[in-house]
């Protein structure tokens, strides 16, 4: 592997050649490729077609509506054409294409008209309009199709180069450099998977023979992509474990056992799994770094109080960051009623801490006397200090920045860290954005809670939705109503939390409190909102999408969504999830007229699932990783050739072969991947946490 490894180095060092060096590239031409990001022989080599122009000849009756199409055909009569104004016109032919009499249609190419003689054979492309029985042609050549071109690669090329001329240098590279290539994939990968040689993947990535070939270099350099960027990810999970001594916490087992039995139910067979994963992780000399990931009520806190009781029998100190401090209130009282019996010490640190109850929670924390705090950002102040701080736990940690993780996670000496989200993420996304982390899953819901059941409706039927909910708030329930907007737009037909507000207030009058809630109130204004929803003065909360995470009302058991189509189904899912937190049945109402397929497909999954990592996939299926997370905050890589929705078992199978790569010696003897460390130190993600 190691000679294979240099004889690919040295090769690509002739390729960083400029693309000047080849025929026809001048200047102007080698600006153009630039600004596409080609430099070098190299660039131009791996700049991969987004799609290929399909030339084979189909049968009509065989061909959907809307799709790309080529045919063989005689000219029926003679063609007709209709002037639209200046250098505008429209040419119409009938022509009989196998058994089908069908017109083709040309824009603004009029000179084809002395060319299309009746009884004489041409070949079109273009757009089948399968209803009006009309193919919008883009291109004819005279005569039956002779040339043995069934697909041709089409570049992003910005409208810089012609796609003809660019093909011509993607000839030439690969004619003058394709053949001495020596293969990135080891052999015995290659012969395993029967992945096609380098030289024949890029031959049918950029000029396949046929569907096959196209398919096959495909998906060789599918996972080519991910076996490079697993082995990168993998190292940095390597490298940072090696070099990061942890904390070794010998917990009592004992102990925790009896903790465990104290609880008020049995845990779930998945958050048993999960915390064996934790508990295996304290014990361990390297630092846990470790992602758990569980729907809406599947029992995260009470594994995370499991973890902090670990840590406090072998003498270590915890601390578990929450967004916003209705959440931490929320954790202090579940913890305080399964410590208190086990003499466990826990305080509450937030910005609404009194002067002095702060000081001494400070001075406790500085001198052992406090076992666990909980709290918002104020754990991180520079006054507060651990005496022993050996397991550092964050809440929703896509709230928090990678800056303000690192302030807490220093107030220990290598404290074992956990980060918990109520986002279910697609296996693919958590191997990739968080690849470098150990990540758990509790995928399956504690005994005996209610499903919430969810109704698409349609806004004409508003009256009977306002019933049910009348029927809930007189039973003493209260309700969320959401909207995707604070204030009325021009732009978007869309409700309005504001208008909502008032339009429920008036009809709630002297009957019901409707309180309202949006991220222009400041973050006292938001905590004595939620504090009057939360403790019942509130019956119906008007809200935008602040309470996705983190509000725990027992109580609420309706929720409509206004506009539902407007929002994803993940956060759908992160909305549906603040009710059915209690004993009593709750029902969530989706107020959508969609337009689009895919947002009548999104209201049909939320309708028979509430499984959020099933839903997780589906949206991920529907907008695509980037969208999933937010193009800018994905950090996720762009892959020329793999695709994380469909190539999950490519991506599964690069990341056990990398994984094995690295624990073999002669991997890390290899010159070339002494590099990747300096590579990995130098760009500084071994200081962060992430790829962010």
């Amino acid at each position: 592997m190691k000679n294979q490894r240099r004889e690919l180095w040295d090769r690509m060092t002739e390729l960083s050649s400029s693309v000047t060096e080849l025929k026809g590239i001048g200047k102007e031409t080698a600006a153009h490729l630039e600004s596409l990001g080609i430099d070098t022989i190299a660039d131009l080599l791996w700049t991969f077609p987004h799609r290929h122009e399909d030339f084979r000849l189909k049968d009509l009756a065989q061909t959907p509506h809307n799709e790309r199409v080529t045919v063989e055909c005689k000219v029926e009569r003679e063609p007709t054409i209709l002037f639209l104004g200046r250098n505008k016109s429209r040419l119409q032919v009938t022509v009989l294409a196998g058994r089908h009499l069908v017109k083709v249609v040309f824009f603004n190419q009029g000179y084809l008209k002395q060319k299309l003689v009746p009884g004489s054979i041409i070949t079109v492309t273009g757009k089948w309009d399968r209803g009006r029985q009309v193919i919008n042609g883009t291109s004819v050549t005279f005569g039956p199709k002779t040339d043995q071109v069934d697909f041709e690669p089409v570049y992003s090329l910005k409208g810089l180069i012609p796609q003809k001329r660019f093909r011509k240098y993607m000839r030439q590279v690969l004619d003058d450099f394709g053949a001495e290539l020596p293969d990135a994939i080891p052999h015995y990968l290659q012969e395993s998977y029967k992945l096609v040689p380098i030289r024949e993947g890029l031959e049918g990535i950029h000029f396949p023979l046929d569907a096959d070939h196209a398919k096959q270099a495909r998906r060789r350099f599918a996972y080519e992509e991910l076996l490079n960027f697993q082995l990168r990810i993998q190292a940095l999970r390597k490298i940072r474990k090696e070099s990061e001594h942890g904390t070794v916490i010998q917990f009592d087992v004992h102990r925790l056992r009896e903790f465990i039995a104290s609880l008020p139910y049995e845990l779930t067979n998945a958050q048993k799994r999960v915390v064996n994963e934790i508990c295996k992780d304290l014990k361990e000399p390297h630092r846990m770094n470790r992602l758990l990931q569980g729907d809406v009520g599947s029992g995260k806190t009470v594994v995370a109080a499991i973890g902090l009781y670990a840590a406090v029998t072998a003498g270590f100190q915890g601390a578990l960051m929450a967004p916003t401090e209705i959440l931490a209130e929320q954790h202090l009282e579940n913890l305080k009623v399964w410590f208190e019996p086990f003499g466990v010490r826990v305080a509450l640190l937030s910005g609404s801490t009194k002067a002095k109850e702060r000081r001494s929670i400070l001075e406790d924390l500085a001198n052992g006397n406090l076992d666990i705090v909980i709290g918002t950002h104020a754990l991180i102040q520079p006054d507060v200090v651990f005496q022993k701080l050996g397991f550092v736990i964050t809440d929703e940690q896509h709230r928090f920045g990678v800056e303000q993780r690192r302030i807490l996670r220093d107030k220990g000496e290598n404290p074992d860290v956990l980060f918990m989200t109520a986002t279910p993420i697609p296996r693919t996304l958590a191997i990739t954005a968080f690849g470098e982390m150990d990540v758990s899953m509790i995928d399956e819901m504690p005994a005996g809670r209610k499903q919430i059941e969810t109704h698409w409706m349609k806004k004409e039927q508003f009256g009977s939705v306002m019933s049910k909910l009348e029927l809930e708030l007189a039973a003493g329930r209260q309700a969320y109503a959401i909207c995707p907007l604070i204030e009325e737009s021009d732009k978007l037909d869309v409700q309005n939390a504001v208008e909502i507000y008032e339009q429920l207030a008036t009809y709630f009058k002297d009957r019901f409190q409707v309180g309202l809630m949006h991220g222009r109130l400041s973050a006292d204004e938001k905590d004595a909102v939620m504090r009057a929803f939360s403790e019942g003065s509130i019956q119906v909360l008007v809200s935008t999408t602040v309470v996705e995470v983190g509000v725990n009302v027992p109580n609420a058991t309706f929720m409509i969504v206004y506009d539902a189509e407007r929002f994803g189904l993940a956060q759908l899912h992160q909305l549906r999830g603040r009710v059915g937190r209690g004993e009593h049945q709750s029902y969530c109402i989706l107020l959508a007229d969609p337009k689009s397929d895919e947002g009548k497909e999104r209201m049909q999954s939320m309708t028979e699932t509430n499984d959020g990592f099933r839903l997780a996939e589906k949206d991920l299926e529907l907008r695509g990783p980037g969208d999933f997370f937010g193009r800018k905050q994905s950090g996720l890589p762009d892959f020329k050739v793999a695709d994380l929705v469909h190539d999950y078992r490519i991506l599964e199978t690069a990341r056990k072969d990398a994984t094995e790569m690295l624990d073999t010696e002669a991997f890390w003897h290899d010159d070339i991947y002494q590099n990747l460390r300096k590579m990995l130190e130098e760009s500084g993600v071994l200081q962060g946490e992430r790829f962010d």
